[in-house]
């Protein structure tokens, strides 16, 4: 039995994804995600100026004139949430956690997909991949994944992008539209990622917390690492201390950019504490001018 607080909640993003959705997302999603493929529509007989590689030679010989393939947009397109569970989503020095701010992003992905009369499958990994939703459409078939989101209780802490990138690759067998929401803090999983770009159109967005780059000075504190629950004590009131930790976080980030850049791979960051609105609209109209 689903909590009662939990579908008040579900409740409360479906009003706020709808209203984003029909006022902002829903002709920037049509405009970026249009069918990928050419699907054939039917046969029609040759006119001057058609392309001769189009002849279909079988109908040709049956009836003794020339006929001509007709190809058609495939409009209908699946799209894969692979949402990152493991503890690290647990984090936030704001009001909102990763986790949440996962669940509100995937909401408004979601309905602008349906809207757009596109599948919707759900991925939800941690170090494994903890749970699967067939890619279907409707609202009631958004909403379900909506609550999974909110109220799917992980049963591992730590991370494992490759194994979620390798389980997409089984079961999405035509190209997609994928989005990883995670804080890809995470080794060895950019070969998956290297073969998954290639094969479907991957978008990641990266969730991170403020306070993982900028840390603030609360003096001695003790640390606890939600995924491996190891602890230890740090000196925040040290500004070489700061200094060097915020370094080594935003090293890591500028790493996570430049190899996403070399792999061809969209890569946008959301910050806890900021509306991830504008972030994501900035990225539909970039690829809108891309493609």
């Amino acid at each position: 039995m689903i909590p009662r607080e939990i579908l008040k909640k579900v409740k409360q993003i479906e009003i706020r994804t709808r209203g984003l959705v029909n006022d902002l997302f829903g002709g920037e999603y049509h405009s970026v995600f249009k069918g990928r493929g050419m699907t054939f529509s039917e046969v029609r007989e040759y006119q001057a100026g058609d392309d001769i590689r189009l002849i279909d030679w079988n109908v040709t010989a049956r009836t003794g004139n020339p006929f001509i393939k007709v190809f058609e947009e495939e409009r209908e397109l699946t799209v894969y949430l692979i949402v990152d569970v493991s503890a690290s989503g647990l984090f936030s020095s704001s009001q909102t956690l990763k986790k949440d701010m996962n669940a509100e992003i995937a909401a408004v992905l979601g309905f602008s997909a349906i809207k757009n009369n596109d599948k919707v499958g759900l991925i939800l990994f941690s170090e494994d991949v903890e749970k699967y939703i067939v890619p279907k459409k409707g609202k009631s078939h958004v909403l379900r994944v909506v609550r999974e989101l909110l109220y799917f209780k992980p049963k591992k802490r730590k991370t494992s992008l490759k194994n979620a990138l390798d389980f997409l690759l089984k079961v999405a067998k035509r190209k997609s539209v994928v989005f990883i929401l995670s804080d890809f803090m995470d080794e060895g999983y950019w070969s998956s990622l290297r073969v998954a770009n290639r094969k479907h159109d991957i978008i990641g967005l990266r969730i991170h917390d403020k306070a993982e780059s900028d840390f603030p000075n609360l003096g001695l504190m003790k640390v606890n690492d939600s995924e491996t629950k190891e602890s230890f004590w740090i000196d925040s009131s040290s500004d070489l201390d700061r200094e060097a930790f915020g370094k080594m976080a935003n090293d890591q980030s500028k790493a996570l950019h430049k190899q996403a850049r070399k792999i061809g791979l969209d890569l946008i960051p959301i910050q806890t504490d900021v509306d991830f609105v504008e972030p994501l609209m900035s990225f539909f109209r970039l690829r809108e001018k891309r493609y």
